[in-house]
């Protein structure tokens, strides 16, 4: 994938808070999601850098009409580098299955890119330094929608301060691409009556891929 098509100011806007300040045009060195995936390996722009095990980047169809964006990785994700693989990760899998598609059609990311110590919330200066990654990876996959996990992904995208429990099924937009937020699986798996909320939310997601196909 190259530039063609993406709004230049806001890419670039993403790559500077990314602390990337150079931008070479051209097919063969745009820059796609294997290249960000390797810079992204590289940053050290936080402590949680000396802390990680794994950067973890995300997964899943690079060309994907559906993102979910959780908040950061978790102990079993650092130890094998992929968003979502312990007990929150099969639940996020049963809730796409909701939605009648598999983990490989869409793309599963974080925030943060590094697990914070103890699985703690992220860092309001955390999140500043990393969130240009996420913003990088949504120009490039351009999805139909965006479903986030939890409030610190709604947060961190619109730029707000809400609560989960006001906000979840409610559709807004990022930049032009329609938003849904639900609950974290995380947060599900300890309060296992919001389930029945999430999988309504997974059908208003199907709903609205649906629509767009029409």
């Amino acid at each position: 994938m190259t530039m063609d098509g993406l709004d230049p100011q806001r890419f670039l806007s993403a790559l500077l808070r990314m602390g990337i300040d150079r931008y070479v045009s051209g097919r063969q060195e745009a820059l796609t999601l294997a290249t960000l995936k390797a810079q992204v390996g590289a940053c050290t722009r936080c402590e949680l850098s000396r802390s990680r095990r794994s950067v973890v980047f995300g997964e899943g169809d690079e060309a994907a009409r559906l993102v979910f964006v959780g908040e950061a990785p978790g102990e079993e994700e650092d130890r094998q580098g992929r968003p979502f693989v312990g007990r929150a990760g099969k639940l996020l899998d049963q809730m796409i299955e909701r939605i009648g598609l598999h983990r490989k059609d869409v793309f599963i990311c974080n925030v943060l890119k590094c697990r914070p110590p103890n699985n703690r919330d992220p860092d309001p200066a955390e999140v500043d330094v990393c969130k240009g990654h996420l913003f990088a990876q949504l120009e490039l996959i351009r999805p139909h929608l965006i479903c986030t996990l939890g409030k610190h992904a709604y947060n961190t995208l619109l730029g707000v301060d809400a609560r989960i429990t006001r906000i979840r099924g409610t559709l807004t937009s990022y930049k032009g691409t329609r938003l849904l937020p639900t609950y974290h699986p995380s947060y599900l798996l300890r309060n296992q009556a919001a389930i029945k909320e999430a999988y309504e939310d997974m059908e208003k997601v199907k709903t609205l891929l649906a629509e767009d196909r029409g």
